[in-house]
């Protein structure tokens, strides 16, 4: 499916410890915020966290120094029952605000995809449990904050990284959505395709099976809708997270699928030169909530010798997908997270404290 790989998803650590340049959490500042009582309490170091989840919130920070230690804790728990509970290996959409906390009463915020307009999409099995702990088991519609200190100098020029910024970083995760293994769309599929065309009946949670025709494949992209979604219509660029199974049209054996790979929904830019001109032309239009069976002539697909010239087992030919449009994200180009930062440079930043 892909045309050449690419940074598809966004790394929960990265995210997270973007502004400390953090790669790894020292064993010597893994610290839990909840302590193990008859009733679960936040660490009194961690700055305190206001507004409704889904807007971006305000934090007022304790009158102390930066922590020397690793804390985290829930801030807020979505307990009326309306949210999906967040599985280990899920992949997560969540909105991120980071603060930069320098010294007792001197602060500011860094970033904040609620400025930017587009939340991330973050892969739980990348990260580890320091991180997932306070996440797992809750529900979307949860709120997460971290606390992270500098990265020792010496480390951080190990790894060839930049000198670490002074204090502490401050994370605020709100989590939007999710997405576990093995999801499919619902919704009645009206067709399994035919006409000259491919079929794929519908299997429920189970991947589809795909069934090519004899005769040539079509000269045009060919794309049918089997099951129609009623979410957003997808737009070039956004970022897309999906199931798909794929077969070449002259075998009509599968050489690629999320459902080899334990059903873990993929996710990619759209329309946007990341993946072959089929998807990108097939996808975009079609709405959140809808499975699409594309039927991809070999100019749109890989080609046919200049398959094998990136190096990856690219199949020959026509190809044809079966794709459920789990999610479409809109996703901030560095230059606009680059003017958002400058305009964040010229307002001076959020800061407080002492004068």
């Amino acid at each position: 499916m892909r045309r050449r790989a690419a940074a598809l998803a966004v790394p929960f650590c990265a995210v997270l410890l973007a502004v400390s340049s953090c790669g790894s959490i020292p064993e010597d500042w893994k610290t839990p915020a909840f302590l193990q009582s008859d009733e679960e309490e936040l660490d009194e170091r961690l700055p305190t966290v206001t507004g409704e989840v889904g807007e971006e919130p305000e934090l007022e920070f304790p009158d102390i120094a930066p922590p020397e230690e690793q804390i985290s804790g829930v801030i807020h728990e979505n307990d009326e029952g309306e949210g999906e509970l967040i599985r280990a290996d899920d992949m997560l959409l969540a909105h991120i605000v980071d603060y930069q906390w320098t010294a007792k009463g001197e602060y500011e915020k860094t970033q904040s995809t609620y400025e930017a307009g587009a939340p991330v999409v973050l892969q739980l099995e990348q990260m580890g449990e320091e991180l997932t702990s306070d996440l797992v088991d809750q529900r979307v519609g949860s709120r997460v904050e971290y606390v992270f200190p500098p990265q020792d100098p010496e480390e951080a020029a190990a790894m060839g990284q930049p000198e670490p910024e002074p204090g502490a970083s401050v994370s605020v995760v709100d989590v939007k959505d999710r997405f576990g293994k093995g999801e499919t769309v619902s919704g009645e599929q009206t067709t399994d395709g035919g006409d000259g065309l491919p079929t794929a009946k519908d299997e429920g949670s189970d991947e589809p099976e795909i069934s090519v025709p004899e005769g040539d494949p079509p000269e045009d992209l060919e794309s049918v809708q089997l099951i129609e979604g009623d979410g957003p219509e997808v737009e070039a660029e956004q970022q897309l997270i999906v199931q798909y199974t794929g077969v070449t049209w002259d075998e009509g054996e599968v050489f690629d699928s999320t459902w080899s790979r334990d059903g873990a929904p993929a996710t990619f830019a759209i329309g946007a030169g990341q993946v072959i001109e089929g998807w990108d032309e097939g996808l975009v239009g079609e709405n959140v909530g809808s499975r699409v069976m594309l039927a991809v002539p070999e100019d749109m697909a890989y080609g046919g010798e200049d398959a094998q010239q990136s190096g990856q087992d690219n199949p020959e030919g026509a190809l044809v997908f079966v794709v459920d449009i789990l999610g479409a994200v809109d996703v901030a180009t560095p230059e606009e997270q680059a003017s958002e930062d400058g305009e964040d440079e010229d307002d001076g930043g959020d800061s407080g404290g002492e004068e």
